[in-house]
């Protein structure tokens, strides 16, 4: 992505920051002293926070501003925190360093990582009831929750750790990708969703509206998956902030592995293509979503 488009992103990124922080200070005010600690610890991590630029840029592209849709943006990262630091737990993926310092178990332990984890979890949910009407509330807690439950990115991450231990054998790419549209997937097309829920509600979305974000963010879904992969090979942990060369060290399966890592390339670029060119109807409005996508495409961390 241009160097100048992502310079129209901060202060998109800054209204994030000043958000999460605010939630933060309120749970130094209500919560356990080491909770909140640990909350804040993970949440205000330095990150891109794709998830909630998204959700901001959707709202954007159908007429809506920042503070319409800031409330969902900042719910989908807490989801997406509480993601990360379970993903992290000796349990799970057993990770070291996150964002480019000491995961949150690391930093504090296990049991206050997994409370820290829920609170986020459950936080989430809850700023939605408070911040949106009734109606707009009860879509968008739907909506969140079906992305990020059992049949969503909980139910990816159960597929993946079940074909890591080789009680779920994956034959193709092809079966990997769904693997990865419920785990990865399923949260990126929900940060755009909630972008339209917050500005039009439900009922007010065209059917036409709604199948182009929806393309737009499963194809960005499923590129922001294989360049993941693809840095998990060829970058290392100075750049992303994370360990690399885990996957292949776990014996996970990943689109370099089934495609080679060319291939995998090649298939990322095509997908940020898809994205961008659904973008294209809504013109100007929808412009920064489809630079966004190329980004994915090109990041390097």
């Amino acid at each position: 992505m241009p160097a100048s488009i992502w310079d129209e992103l901060k202060p998109l990124q800054a209204a994030v920051e000043r958000g999460l922080s605010e939630r933060a200070a309120a749970w130094a005010a209500t919560c356990p002293p080491r909770l909140a600690e640990a909350m804040a610890y993970s949440l205000l991590a330095p990150g891109k926070r794709l998830r909630p630029l998204l959700t901001l840029l959707a709202a954007e592209a159908v007429g809506g501003t920042v503070e319409q849709a800031l409330p969902a943006a900042l719910s989908l990262e807490m989801i997406h925190t509480y993601s990360l630091i379970h993903d992290d737990l000796p349990a799970m993926d057993d990770d070291d360093l996150r964002r480019g310092r000491p995961t949150c178990h690391k930093q504090f332990d296990e049991a206050t990582a997994i409370l820290a984890g829920d609170a986020l979890l459950t936080a989430a949910f809850g700023l939605l009831a408070e911040c949106y009407s009734p109606r707009t509330a009860t879509v968008a807690v739907l909506e969140l929750a079906q992305a990020a439950g059992p049949a969503g990115m909980v139910g990816g991450q159960m597929m993946d750790l079940a074909a890591e231990h080789g009680e779920l054998i994956v034959h193709s790419a092809s079966e990997l990708e769904a693997i990865h549209r419920l785990k990865t997937g399923a949260l990126i097309r929900s940060a755009v969703r909630l972008g339209l829920v917050a500005v039009l509600g439900d009922g007010d979305i065209a059917s036409g509206v709604r199948r182009a974000f929806d393309t737009y963010a499963e194809a960005l879904g499923l590129a922001f998956q294989i360049t993941d992969d693809l840095l998990d090979v060829e970058s290392t942990a100075e750049a992303t902030g994370k360990r690399v060369g885990k996957d292949a060290a776990a014996g996970k399966l990943t689109y370099p592995g089934f495609l080679g890592v060319d291939a995998a390339r090649r298939q990322a670029v095509e997908l940020g293509r898809i994205a961008e060119e659904a973008m294209r109807p809504f013109g100007g409005l929808g412009r920064r979503l489809g630079d966004l996508a190329w980004f994915v495409v090109q990041r390097d961390r």
